[in-house]
Parts: structure tokens; sequence; C-alpha cells
């Protein structure tokens, strides 16, 4: 009996959303470096890490190798984005710790008898010993990929010029990598993480004249002119050139777009003006709750057919309000978008499909059924 629960009791922490949230706050709280990487990547790995252990600590056997790969990708990434690794450990050793606190707690919660629940936190504890084992090796393997002492200069230069207001008085590191105070050069971010795709980015850019490091953890850099072909199954955004008294700012806008580009789910290269439209409105977050209660209160984000009403006034309102093309996008008869259009008219007074919306009124019924669909809680309660 005490084995279901245990077993129970594990498979409810591999699927509970909560906890990973729980954690990515620990490890982020005890790590400020590692807490400089996006937080969506963060949850991403930890999400991994939990899973994986998890099925791990299911299973009779002790873990092999094969249950840790998704450790040493989170080791090797975290190379590639220039945390150091004591800031990375110490994030994994603030998660671990915190899922060792909520796995006793539950446990008793759950009447686990004290012998049980000490063997079961005892193979929990050589897990999390295993994996940062692990962790560390696919840290060191990328570093051998890296060119890390010339890697940490350019990491240390980028920081100057684009997390600084003014990152001007760089010093003679400009010169060393062919930088000048008086040029232009174009801002680029990457999402990119994994080791080799990372070197490869950072080779192609060297090649046109440019500096390319992780800051902030994001592949960012500077450079004169743009490669003329990049893998176009990773993510870069670049800014037209700049002077390097506004790279700082350059940075920011082309962190935002790459956020935007990230949500419409694009790869390859894109220039930031391309999303100057999401890059804009994602400013206002707040603005954007509020045009959400206001216009679309009436919709239900758990109903599935009041989804299905705001999916086709986006796809609607995406491609110039035609019902034609939006029929095609949605392998839908114009009839049936014609149907969910005037729903959503009687629901929340969306402009009826044979009323052409205003350039105004668009982008705010645009931005309330994007804002909607990313399913929130309503605007100022949070």
């Amino acid at each position: 009996m005490s084995a279901d629960v245990l077993t129970t009791l594990v498979h409810a922490l591999a699927g509970d959303a909560r906890l990973v949230d729980d954690v990515v706050a620990s490890a982020r709280a005890q790590s400020p470096e590692s807490a400089r990487l996006p937080t969506a990547e963060s949850r991403r790995h930890v999400a991994a890490l939990i899973t994986a252990g998890c099925t791990a600590f299911l299973r009779a056997a002790e873990p092999d190798d094969g249950d840790f790969a998704d450790a040493r990708r989170f080791g090797a990434e975290g190379a590639a984005l220039g945390v150091p690794v004591g800031a990375l450990l110490s994030g994994v050793h603030g998660g671990r710790s915190r899922i060792l606190e909520i796995a006793i707690a539950r446990g008793r919660a759950a009447g686990l008898p004290d012998d049980v629940l000490l063997q079961g936190l005892l193979r929990l504890d050589r897990y999390g010993t295993a994996l940062e084992r692990h962790v560390l090796d696919g840290y060191r393997t990328a570093e051998r990929q890296l060119d890390t002492d010339r890697r940490a200069a350019r990491i240390r230069l980028l920081r100057q010029l684009l997390l600084e207001p003014d990152g001007t008085e760089a010093g003679e590191d400009l010169g060393r990598f062919g930088l000048t105070a008086e040029g232009c050069y174009h801002c680029v971010v990457s999402d990119a993480s994994d080791p080799v795709r990372v070197h490869e980015l950072e080779r192609a850019f060297a090649r046109c004249g440019g500096v390319l490091a992780p800051v902030g953890g994001r592949l960012s850099g500077l450079t004169p002119r743009l490669p003329a072909r990049l893998d176009d199954k990773v993510l870069v955004v670049s800014t037209p050139p700049v002077r390097l008294k506004n790279a700082a700012a350059a940075h920011r806008v082309a962190l935002a777009a790459l956020d935007a580009a990230r949500v419409r789910r694009k790869a390859g290269p894109h220039g930031v003006t391309e999303f100057a439209g999401e890059t804009a409105l994602a400013g206002q977050p707040m603005l954007a709750g509020f045009l959400r209660d206001e216009l679309l209160g009436a919709l239900d984000p758990a109903d599935d057919f009041h989804r299905d009403l705001a999916g086709t006034a986006l796809a609607y309102l995406d491609r110039g309000q035609r019902l034609d093309l939006t029929a095609g996008s949605l392998h839908l008869h114009p009839n049936t978008v014609r149907y969910r259009l005037r729903r959503l008219q009687e629901l929340t007074g969306f402009g009826a499909a044979e009323e052409q919306l205003t350039v105004l009124e668009t982008v705010r019924w645009w931005w309330a059924l994007w804002a909607w669909r990313e399913a929130g809680p309503p605007a100022g309660l949070t």
C-alpha cells in the first residue's frame, strides 16, 4: 500500500505545473546570474529535468546515463549562453533543495510511513547528485567546443556595449574585435542555445567582422554587415545599422522583436521592422489586459467554441478581413467563417463580416483577441 501511495505521489509531482514554477523561482533566487536567462528557457529545462527524474524514479533499476540527457543538455546550453558554471550549479542546487522540501511535505501529507519516505528521499538525493554531475559534464563538454578565452572577452565587451546606457567607453577591446566608436553596426539577437549552432553563428558573424556572444541569456552582437546565408532553422533578429552610442537601445528593441517572433513561431533571419506592430503592443501588457477584459469579457477561455471564435477572428484580421482567405487558411467553408464571426459579434460586438473595420479598430480588436488567446487573469488583479 505504501508503495502505491509513493508511486501516486511521484506521478503527481511529474505532472504538476505549479511545482515547476516553484522550483524555477527557487533556482533563480539561489543564483542571480542564472536568473538573467529568460524565464521560459529556465522553465523548459526544469520541466524536462523533473519529468526525467520522476520517470527514472518509478523504475525498479537505478538511473543510467540515458536518464541524464536533459541534464547534460542543460549544462551545455548554460555554457553556450555564458552562464558561469558556479552560478549554474548553484541554481541546480537551489532547485534540488526545493524539490526535496516539497517531496517531504507531500509525503507526510499523504501519510507515508517515515521509513518509506526516508528511502524515497535517499533515492531522490542520489539522483540529484548524479544530475549535478551530468550538468557539469555537459557544461565542460560544450566549453571545449567553444573558444572560451576569447569568448570571455567578447562577452565582456558586448555587456559594456549592449547593457549600459552608453557603452562607448569600451576602450581597447573595441579595436581588438574590429569595432570603432564611429562605426555603424546591426544589432543582432538569436534564441539559439544549442552549443553547435551557437558556435556556428559566432563564426558566421566573425567572418563578417562582427562580434557575437551571450549577453543576458540571449546570443547577441554587433556586426557591420549581415551574413549572406544563415541556418533557416535558427531564429536571428537584426536591427538596421546604428551608432555604438545607440547600441544598448537597439539591443532592447531587438530583444522585444525576438520575443514577438518567437510567439509567431518564426525561424531564420528577420529584421526588427517585420515585428514592429507586435513589439510595440507587447510593451503595454496592462493596456492589453484592459482591452481584453473590456471587449471580450463575454468569452470563456475554457470554452473550446469560444476559442474557435477568437481564433477565426484573429485569422480574419490577419488576412485583411477577407472571408475567402480566412476560410482557406483555416480549411473551413466561408459560410462557417461567416457564422463564427456573426456569433462573435453577438457575444462581443465584433464587426460583422460585411463591415470593414478601420485600421485603429482592427488594432484594438486584434490586440484584444491576441491577449485573450494568451489567457491570463483579468488586468489589475495580479
